[in-house]
């Protein structure tokens, strides 16, 4: 308490003590020192009090309070514990580890199920299609920045994500695993892996490789079986032995119906096989009748060129020809879309057959551009010169309706080297992006589209978009997002199909039903998007006749149908815009394929690497009393006792309220009873 609040404390009582000696001292009616002493002490009591709440003096209250170590428990909840006959095991260990009155008295226990990520347990079903444990340790390291010991009931099998066996570096807290399934090596054939293209063409032969895997220690004979439909279309005979335990098979493959062609490859299983399924691997080829033929023409040597090739030909349905002008003009006829890259007075005669022919194409507008020819020889837009280059940033446009794209974060792709000076488009067009200097948004067009009379274009006002590529893949490590962006603006380029108001962006097959998604844009009759329409999707199963409706939920600027739950098989849908009455068919194939059925054994070598690393240990399922008693008696988990410390004013003390009424009460009743009021 402060010196000076003592002070007015002291104060308060010679006040007190003065006007109650004044008023029953030398003021006094009756003259019974007993009944004025009395007096004087209840009006020295109420006065002192009120003026204590005026002074409102302050106290520390200190609450001591124990803090048990928290005890993180995470259950592997993925269909591979099932799978392994580990499912009961795994429910009885949860069952014992949070009745447990040793641990419950010692630890504070908090319990999770993950599978692609952490979340509270409500309960285990074992039913979860992908396992990342190496994401569910950082979660887990997030959520708990103490020091608190984890125990992962797992089988260690990972089916994607960065090895877990290491992220013990960025974690604070020791592992334990419980390692869940059989540790016994047993005789065993799979296929490891079955690498095939995406695509192929009619009438040409696609190359498969299937890379075969043998555990166990006698030779063994197999066979390799490769079905389409119920037809056997390869096969041949495989050995092993334990010095020779895998193999590489590499064939071919007819493309003789276009569409979606789903084929079955099957390794002989031995009689003495504990895991079946994982002889056994589905894959699809999607066949198509031709090329998509793109010339890229420059009379200038660019790395844009070279990244515009390799980022078109990521889709084996397109191929990339780097053509001068003089040999576009000759081979004009074989290329369904040209790409003029910064063009010039010797373009004449190629822009002149583009426009007669009616042919796409898409301009790349930089700075060794004669804009002075291209003012001259395009009627759709106009650039003005002024000589000057500046740098642009990109802004995405979420209202761009052609067709379906997403922002691949182009805020954060560096700028791109353009000409300084206003465009001015003379006919209808929609920007992509627009540009932007620093943090000043222009609305200037960046990359635009016009359709005119069948006929479509684009315009890229700028160069170094190579630059672009190589931040995307900084960003995620991929060059997939950018590459499906340039290949969606091909896509629409090289096609002459008039613009749709529903777009429908999906899959012709999906191995397995992990993330089956169908996404869907639906535009008002002015091609604005309509984030106010009710779009639904109805499924039919071409083998069973079974029909499912679903809604499509909106997201950001486009609908949305996650699937991932659908069976394996055959689907015809329609998606439906309820509103405008417009609808779009299609169909796609979800090949069966459950990864976590693909395990044999638990991963007992990464496990222990995890709980060495991180200054833990691991036990098997067997032998878990013995974690029980690691647990309790491990010195490093201790109780912390802490203290709150609370300042209270005065004024809530209740109590003293209750004084300083009652006294005032009392009081007034002695004066009333002795007649002195």
């Amino acid at each position: 308490m402060e010196t000076t609040t003592l002070l007015y404390i002291i104060l308060s009582g010679i006040i007190a003590l003065g006007i109650a000696l004044f008023q029953y001292k030398y003021r006094a009616k009756s003259k019974s020192i007993r009944l004025v002493s009395v007096f004087a002490f209840l009006r020295f009591i109420s006065v002192f009090g009120i003026l204590l709440l005026l002074v409102n003096p302050k106290f520390d209250k200190i609450k001591y309070y124990t803090e048990k170590p928290e005890l993180i428990l995470a259950v592997d909840n993925t269909n591979s514990i099932k799978h392994l006959g580990q499912d009961a095991q795994a429910k009885d260990l949860v069952t014992a580890l949070t009745t447990n009155s040793a641990l419950n008295s010692k630890f504070q226990v908090t319990s999770y199920v993950f599978g692609n990520a952490i979340s509270a347990m409500d309960s285990l079903t074992f039913d979860l299609k992908e396992t990342n444990i190496n994401k569910a340790l950082s979660q887990i390291s997030e959520i708990h920045t103490s020091i608190a010991p984890t125990v992962i009931i797992t089988d260690g099998n990972q089916t994607f994500g960065t090895d877990y066996q290491f992220a013990a570096n960025d974690l604070k807290q020791p592992i334990y695993p419980v390692i869940l399934g059989d540790t016994v090596v047993h005789t065993d054939l799979k296929i490891q892996q079955l690498n095939a293209n995406k695509y192929a063409y009619l009438k040409n032969r696609f190359p498969v490789e299937v890379i075969l895997v043998y555990t166990g220690n006698s030779n063994v004979n197999s066979e390799l079986k490769v079905y389409k439909g119920n037809a056997l279309v390869y096969t041949e005979k495989v050995a092993f032995s334990k010095a020779s335990n895998s193999k590489i098979v590499n064939f071919t493959l007819p493309a003789s119906r276009i569409g979606t062609n789903v084929y079955r490859a099957s390794l002989t299983a031995l009689q003495t096989e504990k895991n079946k399924i994982n002889n056994t691997k589905n894959f699809a080829i999607e066949v198509i009748d031709q090329k998509t033929k793109i010339a890229i023409v420059s009379d200038i040597v660019h790395p844009d060129i070279g990244a515009l090739k390799k980022s078109i030909e990521t889709n084996e349905q397109r191929s990339v020809s780097v053509l001068n002008t003089s040999e576009a003009i000759a081979k004009i006829d074989d290329f369904q879309l040209f790409i003029l890259n910064q063009p010039n007075i010797k373009f004449k005669g190629l822009f002149e057959k583009l426009q007669e022919l009616k042919k796409n194409y898409l301009q790349i507008i930089g700075t060794k551009t004669d804009l002075n020819f291209v003012n001259g020889i395009s009627s759709n837009f106009t650039h003005e010169n002024l000589q000057q280059t500046e740098e642009y940033q990109a802004d995405f446009n979420l209202n761009y309706s052609p067709f379906q794209i997403e922002n691949i974060d182009f805020e954060s792709f560096p700028p791109l080297n353009a000409n300084y000076g206003s465009i001015t488009f003379n006919s209808g067009f929609q920007n992509i992006l627009t540009k932007r200097i620093g943090s000043v948004s222009t609305q200037e067009p960046l990359l635009s589209t016009l359709e005119i009379n069948n006929r479509r274009e684009a315009v890229l006002f700028g160069e170094n978009i190579w630059k672009w590529r190589a931040q995307s893949f900084l960003n995620t490590k991929s060059f997939n997002e950018f590459d499906n962006f340039i290949g969606k603006l091909i896509q629409y380029l090289a096609t002459a199909k008039q613009r749709s108001r529903l777009n429908v962006d999906y899959e012709s097959f999906y191995v397995g039903n992990s993330n089956v998604i169908v996404n869907a844009q639906i535009f008002d009759k002015n091609y604005v998007f309509d984030n106010r329409e009710n779009l639904t999707i109805t499924l039919t199963n071409t083998l069973t006749k079974e029909s499912l409706e679903l809604p499509l939920v909106l997201k950001t600027n486009n609908f949305q149908a996650d699937l991932s739950n659908l069976k394996a098989g055959e689907y015809n849908f329609t998606v439906k815009a309820n509103s405008a009455n417009i609808s779009k068919s299609g169909s796609f194939t979800i090949l069966e394929y459950n990864v976590e059925e693909q395990f044999l054994n638990a991963n007992v070598t990464k496990l222990q690497q995890l709980a060495t690393n991180s200054g833990g240990n691991s036990y098997f399922i067997d032998n878990t009393s013995r974690l029980v008693n690691d647990l309790i008696n491990d010195e490093r988990f201790v109780s912390v006792q802490k203290s709150n410390k609370n300042i209270i004013p005065l004024i809530d003390w209740k109590i003293l309220l209750a004084i300083i009424a009652l006294s005032l009460s009392v009081e007034w009743f002695l004066r009333k009873y002795n007649g002195l009021i």
